[in-house]
């Protein structure tokens, strides 16, 4: 183990010492981690583009990173193996900044799979900048309008983790627009992102990511981002009723259904799916209503039928097609 931490720290030596025409990052960062079901994770938000490539990292079972201001993108991976390799969030901050030429134009939040957080806030940070370390959380801003954005962050923080309704992303989230409210970065807004995972790894980190999602470009991207979480709640509502209509926990799997289309009525493909899985459990005629609103909507899923019956997604049965269609 002190071989792996001194080889580790011997990398951040190697790569954290950016080039000198390097833009810095300025932005405003939550890292946190539910008290409650232990998820972790990160949110941040910019007036400069595709800012969740460079400032967000998190990893299930281990911690959240946000670096940003001039960030070394070596603090997000680096950091990440320090405290899976036993070190606390603090610790592996500390590590960092300490083999850090350049740790005065640094910014950095870490939380930790404990709950143990960390931010650092460099003397050569742009004003207004700094940065609030909380209990399970870390907020930090750079080159922002006043130097209330960040307390504005954490007060909003611990206020949402009063709220028993409220989960991990929509609290990352009402940080996000407690400090834009504020004033938030200076020049105004452009992108933003979230990353949320697993509080204990499942050993498949396909499978770890509960939220990954960015705003590249938008003039309101907190509000983008906040619509983003919304539809991938829906679909992941989708995917749990299918895994209910695997192991036949049928009425599970229509409120997860019927929940997911509530919160993306736009999207016709939802129903579709949720019809198709009501065939193949044998419930047909729950699934002809369903079939017909989606053809009213959008008259060319009528045809999709004979095409999952062709790789066996649908019985291969011409008069069951021919019901489905004449909806």
């Amino acid at each position: 183990m002190r071989y792996l931490l001194l080889s580790m720290l011997a990398c951040v030596t190697a790569l954290a010492v950016p080039p000198a025409a390097q833009r810095p990052v300025h932005t405003f960062s939550i890292v946190a981690r539910d008290p409650v079901t232990g998820d972790l994770g990160v949110a941040v938000q910019s007036h400069w583009f595709n800012v969740g490539a460079m400032v967000i990292h998190a990893e299930s079972g281990v911690g959240a990173v946000a670096t940003q201001s001039v960030p070394d993108p070596a603090y997000g991976p680096l950091g990440l193996q320090l405290m899976k390799a036993g070190k606390s969030a603090p610790e592996a901050l500390k590590a960092l900044l300490s083999a850090d030429l350049e740790a005065a134009v640094r910014q950095v939040g870490m939380v930790d799979v404990q709950g143990r957080a960390a931010s650092h806030t460099g003397a050569l940070d742009i004003p207004e900048a700094g940065g609030i370390v909380g209990d399970g959380f870390a907020v930090q801003a750079n080159m922002m309008e006043k130097p209330t954005v960040w307390p504005a962050m954490a007060k909003a923080y611990r206020e949402a983790l009063k709220d028993v309704k409220l989960d991990l992303a929509d609290r990352l989230l009402v940080a996000l627009r407690a400090a834009q409210a504020e004033g938030g970065d200076f020049r105004g807004m452009q992108s933003a992102a979230i990353l949320i995972v697993k509080g204990k790894a499942s050993g498949q980190p396909w499978n770890d990511k509960l939220f990954d999602l960015r705003v590249e470009d938008n003039v309101d991207p907190i509000a983008e981002l906040t619509r983003l979480v919304k539809l991938q709640r829906a679909y992941t509502l989708m995917n749990q009723g299918d895994a209910f209509v695997a192991k036949g926990q049928w009425k599970d799997a229509l409120v997860a259904y019927a929940t997911a289309a509530q919160l993306a009525p736009h999207i016709v493909e939802l129903p579709y799916w949720h019809a198709v899985a009501l065939v193949n459990g044998g419930r047909v005629q729950e699934a002809l209503p369903i079939f017909k609103e989606v053809f009213r909507r959008e008259p060319k899923w009528r045809g999709a039928a004979r095409r999952l019956a062709k790789v066996n997604q649908l019985p291969n049965e011409e008069t069951l097609l021919k019901l489905i269609e004449a909806q």
